[in-house]
């Protein structure tokens, strides 16, 4: 199935507002195995909207407007979809009395009445985050699904209306699952898995993150359990090929990860930072119930502050400077030592975008990780050609916490 996102509305053109209904339902027709091949934006224009419509219902199956369904003269989208797909606007007479009792003790003005007009013959899609009710039908071999601009409306009409009507269409349940991926490329993780990408039932894709990857397996079932089986042998899969790069299924970031397994274990963490400036710290206490793991940490930040807080030899900086493996690692067994922590972490860098030398460039972090049975110091794969000082400190930390799960296993 082929969809179209349009989205109505001239202040998404203007930038006056982020078109976020789009990023939602793309994310959520993803998620069921629906593929998203074109966004939209139009202005509120009779004729403009009508000529978009026109191309979508020539290269689309599924059309998904957002926004044009309230009361003012320029949201115009349900009369030019009913238009063009050949259908009259009528009233419902249940959805004016509906919409009458939301309004009751309003000053509803005449024009209100509008809302509860809609194409003949179509699925009322109830709104009990709004006034104005979406609606779909299904014309000359395609789809269509009508809902409300605003997101506190547009986000729970989609998930609790569109969705169920999409399932009792086209029959069955999607079910997915999703791989997640550090220390490989998206390119080089399609390469080893593009076999497994030829469509059918489960469907395999994989989406770049920033500095990580991830893989999405989607199955259709009669029911979810039916589709959840499918999906088991097809990870299965990918585990025999890739696994020594997944480090979750089904979870959010790396951070999260590292903190669910400390707990499990009993083991607590402190770091010390200099070029991420927290950074670690700042994404494992992001996680609820991380201070069960995470003791605490320094940000030192200047070679005094490496000497005085974590006792950094004055000799080790002179010799081999603040941006070494050596000083890497008398921070992580610094923090340890003045924390107690179970694991530490110490990390040192040039973040950019000044501070580089040919010797030491920038985009160079050395990353140490310490326990009391293992101790593991190694440059973090930055990629320094098109790395600014945001990425450099984001793709080192995330390497940081992949390094802390390698030295728990």
């Amino acid at each position: 199935m082929i969809c179209e996102i349009l989205s109505v509305g001239t202040e998404i053109l203007l930038g006056e507002i982020a078109n976020t209904d789009a990023q939602m339902i793309s994310q959520g027709l993803s998620e069921h195995g629906i593929n998203v091949f074109y966004h939209t934006v139009c202005g509120d224009n009779p004729q403009r909207l009508k000529d978009a419509v026109a191309i979508a219902r020539k290269r689309a199956d599924l059309i998904i407007t957002t926004g044009g369904l309230g009361p003012t003269c320029d949201d115009l989208t349900k009369e030019t979809l009913a238009q063009a797909f050949g259908l009259k606007i009528v009233p419902f007479e249940d959805q004016i009395a509906k919409l009458m009792a939301k309004m009751s003790g309003l000053n509803m003005t005449p024009n209100n009445l509008k809302q509860a007009h809609l194409p003949e013959g179509c699925t009322v899609l109830e709104n009990d985050w709004g006034t104005a009710p979406g609606c779909a039908f299904e014309a000359e071999g395609c789809t269509v699904i009508m809902l409300p601009g605003p997101p506190r409306e547009c986000k729970p009409m989609f998930r609790e209306r569109a969705l169920p009507y999409l399932s009792s269409k086209f029959g069955g349940v999607i079910y997915s699952t999703y791989l997640r991926f550090y220390g490989i490329g998206e390119s080089a993780l399609e390469d080893k898995l593009s076999f497994l990408m030829e469509g059918g039932n489960p469907s395999v894709a994989p989406y770049a993150k920033e500095g990580e990857c991830e893989v999405r397996v989607t199955a259709r079932g009669k029911t979810e359990e039916d589709a959840r089986a499918l999906c088991v042998p097809m990870v299965e899969k990918i585990r025999e090929i890739v696994g020594e790069y997944i480090y979750g299924q089904d979870v959010s970031s790396l951070e999260e990860v590292v903190v669910k397994t400390l707990k499990e274990k009993g083991l607590t963490i402190a770091c010390a930072e200099s070029c991420t400036g927290g950074l670690i710290c700042k994404r494992l206490t992001d996680i609820p119930g991380s201070s069960a793991c995470v003791l605490g940490g320094f940000v030192t930040y200047t070679n005094e502050m490496k000497i005085k807080q974590l006792g950094v030899s004055a000799d080790t900086l002179e010799k081999y400077g603040a941006v070494s493996q050596q000083t890497a690692l008398e921070m992580a067994r610094g923090v340890r030592t003045a924390t107690g922590a179970d694991i530490a972490v110490g990390i040192t860098g040039i973040a950019g975008p000044d501070g580089g030398s040919e010797e030491k460039p920038v985009g160079t972090v050395w990353v140490a990780v310490v326990s009391d049975k293992d101790e593991r110091v190694s440059l973090a794969p930055v990629r320094r050609k098109w790395s600014d000082r945001s990425y450099t400190r984001h793709t080192s930390a995330s390497y940081a916490l992949s390094q802390v799960l390698k030295i728990i296993d």
